[in-house]
């Protein structure tokens, strides 16, 4: 095996790219700017060398292969674009894009941050997060310092040299027996050596909201085994208890985050991204109202529980978000004779038998015109906007009697929109929506002519669309 060049310099030219600045000195590696000699790009290149010395640390070369085996697999806004790499045989590194601008990190610094500003981030990362998940990866080293944004405000999630490929070899499993991660941010089930479940990555973040939340970490920062372990049976003190004015909403999903059992968690990085997107929508329960930590008597049941505890091994990012959908139901209810309401509700019901960890974002589209004012109150005085959510909840009605729907799995949207299809798409863009079912009226010469929105629906949306139709006898 080759080892790194006793001094790596500026003007240096290695495999057609030449050092220009180191940019970074690290524990693990260096990061140098670069320019392609061969093939030039007017797109800013690093370049990412491991620290490799005389008696080499095991954990950089696997971890540095790791990466060297996942980043040419990933693409998308959310990770830096691969460009080259090279091996130990001769001289490791990997090229990429070199995203602009500082990480996460300083930020916990000004920390605590103003909630809206938190839920952006927040809803950011768990958009990259959602991302990664389905190139079937698992970050397991979500933290500040590995997140980074583009000027549109899009999250890059950089150094994959801990993460795990669904569809490739765990290095890291194989050759170490310690858990791998960063102390403050580690989940439960990485602490008992699980490196395949993706909402570790949720736990992750739900740390770091804590911390831009409070200015603290809700487990300290654990130098040992047995300091890791502590999560797994002792809550964190509810940040509202340190900072009263953060709202129910917040509190409630942070600590959604930090369940000890995944299963209790948000399932899916899109669904907690819906959440932090849409706080009006989140459903509040007793974790919302806590200002202190369980009792003695109860974190002693669940050190007792823990001794013997096994955690699930069997998912991976792509099951769990194959079996975790957020489904839309585009609902006019107006426009929509009664009959074929009643079919799209049949319609819903079966696909969430079958989806039983499904979310349900029930929407509305409130007609705007395009110019001029709109008409918001009926001749009563009462809002249009709330006469159309009361409905949408009673058309929803028996889908909650009929499959005992929790409410933090329901939710509805009124939406103020001028065109139709182009809400929808938009909305289930937004959200990472998987699944649309909508219902579309009987054809006629005006509607083929014109476009309908199911059409234009089923044309735009980046995601599955079903149309639901009554058929003429």
């Amino acid at each position: 095996m080759g080892t790194e060049p006793t001094r790596l310099e500026a003007g240096q030219v290695i495999d057609g790219f030449r050092l220009d600045e180191r940019l970074h000195q690290g524990g693990m590696a260096n990061l140098w700017s670069v320019t392609a000699l061969n093939e030039p790009t007017d797109m800013p290149l690093v370049m990412k060398v491991p620290r490799i010395k005389g008696g080499e640390d095991p954990a950089t070369i696997v971890g540095f292969e790791v990466e060297r085996m996942i980043m040419p697999r990933l693409s998308g806004s959310h990770v830096p674009r691969f460009v080259a790499r090279g091996d130990f045989t001769r001289q490791p590194y990997i090229v990429m894009e070199r995203i602009g601008g500082d990480t996460l990190r300083p930020r916990l610094l000004q920390a605590p941050l103003p909630v809206d500003e938190i839920a952006r981030v927040g809803a950011s990362v768990a958009q990259a997060l959602h991302a990664l998940h389905s190139q079937h990866v698992v970050h397991l080293d979500v933290k500040p310092s590995n997140i980074m944004f583009r000027e549109s405000g899009e999250a890059v999630l950089v150094d994959f040299g801990l993460s795990r490929h669904d569809q490739l070899p765990d290095l890291l499993e194989e050759e170490f027996t310690l858990p791998m991660g960063t102390a403050p941010y580690m989940s439960p089930e990485q602490v008992q050596f699980v490196r395949t479940d993706p909402r570790s990555d949720l736990f992750a973040l739900g740390v770091m909201l804590y911390h831009l939340a409070t200015g603290e970490r809700p487990f300290g920062q654990p130098t040992t085994v047995v300091g890791l372990r502590k999560r797994l049976y002792t809550d964190p003190m509810p940040p509202r208890a340190s900072r009263p004015d953060l709202p129910a909403w917040f509190q409630e999903v942070v600590l959604h985050c930090l369940e000890v059992d995944p299963d209790s968690r948000y399932q899916t990085a899109a669904q907690l991204a819906f959440d932090l997107q849409n706080p009006d929508q989140v459903a509040l329960t007793g974790r919302a109202a806590k200002l202190i930590k369980a009792g003695p008597i109860t974190t002693f049941g669940r050190w007792f529980k823990a001794l013997g505890a096994e955690p699930k091994s069997d998912i991976t990012a792509t099951s769990q978000i194959d079996r975790s959908p957020i489904i839309m139901v585009a609902i006019g209810l107006k426009s929509s004779p009664l009959e074929l309401q009643q079919k799209l509700l049949t319609t819903v019901g079966r696909i969430l038998q079958i989806e039983p960890k499904a979310r349900l974002a029930c929407v509305s589209i409130m007609k705007t015109n395009r110019v001029g004012m709109d008409k918001l109150t009926d001749d009563a005085g009462n809002s249009l906007h709330v006469q159309q959510l009361v409905a949408i909840k009673h058309w929803a009605r028996p889908l909650q009697q009929s499959l005992k729907m929790e409410d933090q799995r329901l939710t509805f949207h009124v939406l103020e929109a001028p065109d139709t299809a182009a809400a929808i798409v938009e909305f289930a863009t937004r959200n990472q929506v998987d699944h649309i079912v909508m219902g579309a009226r009987g054809n006629s010469a005006l509607r083929r002519y014109l476009g309908s929105v199911s059409a234009q629906v089923v044309a735009e949306a980046g995601c599955s669309v079903t149309v639901v139709r009554v058929l003429p006898f």
